[in-house]
Protein backbone atom coordinates (compact mmCIF):
# COMPACT_ATOMS: atom_id res chain seq x y z
CA UNK A 1 0.00 0.00 0.00
CA UNK A 2 1.57 3.38 -1.35
CA UNK A 3 1.70 6.18 1.50
CA UNK A 4 3.59 9.58 1.27
CA UNK A 5 3.09 11.68 4.90
CA UNK A 6 4.37 14.88 4.72
CA UNK A 7 5.88 16.59 7.86
CA UNK A 8 7.60 20.06 8.73
CA UNK A 9 4.76 22.76 7.83
CA UNK A 10 4.90 25.66 10.47
CA UNK A 11 4.16 29.37 10.20
CA UNK A 12 7.36 31.25 9.66
CA UNK A 13 7.68 34.81 8.86
CA UNK A 14 8.97 36.09 5.70
CA UNK A 15 12.13 35.79 4.67
CA UNK A 16 12.91 32.95 7.24
CA UNK A 17 13.52 29.35 5.83
CA UNK A 18 11.90 25.58 6.55
CA UNK A 19 12.04 22.03 5.46
CA UNK A 20 9.43 19.53 4.42
CA UNK A 21 9.77 16.05 4.36
CA UNK A 22 7.55 13.22 3.03
CA UNK A 23 8.06 9.65 4.50
CA UNK A 24 6.98 7.36 1.30
CA UNK A 25 6.49 3.85 1.48
CA UNK A 26 4.62 1.14 -0.25
CA UNK A 27 6.47 1.31 -3.33
CA UNK A 28 10.17 1.60 -5.16
CA UNK A 29 10.92 5.23 -4.00
CA UNK A 30 14.06 5.62 -5.81
CA UNK A 31 12.60 4.36 -8.90
CA UNK A 32 9.94 7.13 -9.13
CA UNK A 33 9.24 10.91 -10.23
CA UNK A 34 8.29 12.64 -7.08
CA UNK A 35 7.03 16.22 -6.80
CA UNK A 36 5.76 18.80 -4.29
CA UNK A 37 2.51 20.72 -5.27
CA UNK A 38 0.72 22.80 -3.14
CA UNK A 39 -2.48 25.12 -2.57
CA UNK A 40 -3.23 28.61 -1.17
CA UNK A 41 -6.06 29.13 0.28
CA UNK A 42 -8.76 29.74 -2.33
CA UNK A 43 -6.68 28.87 -5.17
CA UNK A 44 -6.06 25.66 -7.28
CA UNK A 45 -3.33 23.14 -7.38
CA UNK A 46 -0.05 24.40 -8.50
CA UNK A 47 2.83 22.65 -9.39
CA UNK A 48 6.29 23.76 -7.66
CA UNK A 49 8.86 21.05 -9.12
CA UNK A 50 9.75 17.37 -9.51
CA UNK A 51 12.75 15.00 -9.07
CA UNK A 52 14.64 11.63 -10.19
CA UNK A 53 17.76 10.76 -8.70
CA UNK A 54 20.08 13.95 -9.70
CA UNK A 55 17.35 15.35 -11.82
CA UNK A 56 15.08 18.44 -10.48
CA UNK A 57 12.68 21.02 -12.18
CA UNK A 58 11.06 23.80 -10.53
CA UNK A 59 7.97 26.26 -11.32
CA UNK A 60 9.51 29.83 -11.75
CA UNK A 61 8.30 31.11 -8.78
CA UNK A 62 10.26 29.18 -6.87
CA UNK A 63 13.01 28.32 -8.53
CA UNK A 64 15.83 30.64 -7.06
CA UNK A 65 14.82 29.92 -3.44
CA UNK A 66 13.40 26.19 -3.07
CA UNK A 67 15.24 23.19 -3.72
CA UNK A 68 13.88 19.57 -3.79
CA UNK A 69 15.78 16.73 -2.31
CA UNK A 70 15.86 13.12 -1.45
CA UNK A 71 17.26 10.51 0.26
CA UNK A 72 16.55 7.01 -1.43
CA UNK A 73 17.44 4.96 1.23
CA UNK A 74 15.42 6.56 3.70
CA UNK A 75 12.64 6.94 1.26
CA UNK A 76 12.15 10.35 2.08
CA UNK A 77 11.95 13.40 0.76
CA UNK A 78 12.34 17.24 1.05
CA UNK A 79 11.63 20.47 0.27
CA UNK A 80 13.80 23.07 1.21
CA UNK A 81 11.95 26.49 1.53
CA UNK A 82 14.60 29.66 1.90
CA UNK A 83 13.62 33.27 2.15
CA UNK A 84 9.77 32.32 1.89
CA UNK A 85 7.00 34.90 0.88
CA UNK A 86 4.04 35.60 2.43
CA UNK A 87 2.14 34.18 -1.54
CA UNK A 88 4.10 30.82 0.01
CA UNK A 89 1.33 30.22 2.22
CA UNK A 90 -0.63 26.64 1.27
CA UNK A 91 -1.01 23.43 1.90
CA UNK A 92 2.14 21.59 1.01
CA UNK A 93 1.28 18.25 -0.65
CA UNK A 94 3.79 14.97 -2.05
CA UNK A 95 3.02 13.39 -5.12
CA UNK A 96 4.17 10.61 -6.82
CA UNK A 97 4.33 9.62 -10.39
CA UNK A 98 2.91 6.73 -12.20
CA UNK A 99 5.47 7.20 -14.75
CA UNK A 100 8.00 9.11 -16.86
CA UNK A 101 8.11 13.12 -15.05
CA UNK A 102 5.77 13.94 -17.29
CA UNK A 103 2.88 11.26 -16.78
CA UNK A 104 0.15 10.97 -13.92
CA UNK A 105 0.46 11.96 -10.25
CA UNK A 106 -1.32 8.71 -9.09
CA UNK A 107 -0.40 9.42 -5.55
CA UNK A 108 -0.72 12.21 -3.47
CA UNK A 109 -0.41 12.93 0.52
CA UNK A 110 -2.56 14.34 2.48
CA UNK A 111 -0.37 17.83 3.06
CA UNK A 112 1.26 19.96 5.42
CA UNK A 113 0.33 23.40 6.32
CA UNK A 114 2.69 25.84 5.55
CA UNK A 115 1.75 29.94 6.96
CA UNK A 116 4.10 32.76 5.90
CA UNK A 117 2.98 35.62 7.91
CA UNK A 118 4.36 38.94 9.52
Amino acid sequence: QVQLVESGGVLVQPGESLRLSCAASGFSFSNHWMNWVRQAPGKGLEWIGTSFNDKRGYTDSVEDRFIISRDNAKNTLYLQMDMVKPEDTGVYYCTKNRGDWDDAMDYWGKGTLVTVSP
